[in-house]
């Protein structure tokens, strides 16, 4: 298996994986959107609010709102709340605002500065002169298959790599042909292939351009093994950490039915 980076950023990554197959490739997506865990805010206490949202509102709001997630408070195996949260796997965020003036994600006050809204103007509510919220949040760890509150990946998919071939190359007759990058990760068909590309032949090497062809000889199949990934991470995690979980909780559960299988 290869992985080739195309981009890279904190927030997003597009890569292609090559030499698997599209079930190990679906599991990295769903795995990326579904069993990453993440901390978001499940319950919140409520001492004062006076602003034009009900309290079932904002709280709606408040659990939706990305949170950086520390590995300090990932449940351990041997952890007493076996997952469900307690004082060791979960956080206090404190919101005491008065109006006028827009509130603020990055207004929130965390026990830990670790874990703080990883976008700090998410806007909340508005508030009025006289107006007043204050209250405690109480985030834990929990997963996207859950809820989507806790879903660290909000974009990722995968589509098979294009294989294009045309009329055999008059130097070896091969008849697969290599196009340009962005034309590759792009097209569904020939349409995003231009008349002014240049198509190189995969075996010798041959440069010819589209126009050059005597036929419309091009078509477009799909590599069944190769594929390029689009990942975007909510701010839980950068993309690249949002990846390797995903591949760390794959390894895990194969390495948990391996152990099964050893015990029959």
């Amino acid at each position: 298996m290869d992985i080739d980076i195309i981009e890279l950023s904190k927030s997003s990554a597009k890569f292609v994986l090559t030499g698997t197959n599209p079930a190990f490739a679906n599991g990295i997506r769903r795995a990326m959107i579904a069993d990453v865990p993440t901390l978001a805010i499940e319950y919140v206490n409520l001492y004062d609010n006076t602003s034009v949202l009900y309290d079932e509102q904002l709280g709606l709001r408040l659990a939706l709102v990305p949170l950086t997630t520390d590995s300090d408070y990932i449940p351990q195996a041997d952890c007493a709340c076996a997952g469900d949260g307690c004082t060791n796997c979960e956080i206090s965020l404190r919101l005491d605002v008065e109006g006028p003036k827009m509130v603020y994600s990055g207004d929130f006050i965390s026990t830990d500065p670790k874990v703080r809204p990883a976008d700090e103007k998410i806007p909340l509510v508005e508030l009025k002169e006289g107006q007043r919220v204050m209250l405690e949040a109480i985030a834990h760890v929990g997963y996207g298959r859950d809820h989507v509150r806790w879903q660290a990946g909000v974009a990722c998919g995968y589509k098979h790599i294009p294989a294009v071939t045309a009329e055999a190359c008059p130097e070896c007759g091969n008849t697969t042909v290599e196009i340009p990058k962005d034309a590759v990760l792009m097209a569904k068909s020939v349409e995003n292939i231009t008349e002014k590309a240049d198509l190189k032949c995969m075996k010798c090497g041959n440069v010819r351009r589209i126009s050059d062809l005597t036929s419309p000889a091009l078509k477009v199949a799909y590599d069944s093994h190769s594929f390029v990934f689009s990942a975007e991470s909510d701010g839980s995690y950068s993309s690249a950490e949002l990846v390797l979980k995903a591949a760390d909780v794959i390894k895990g559960r194969a390495q948990e039915f391996s152990d099964i299988l050893k015990d029959l």
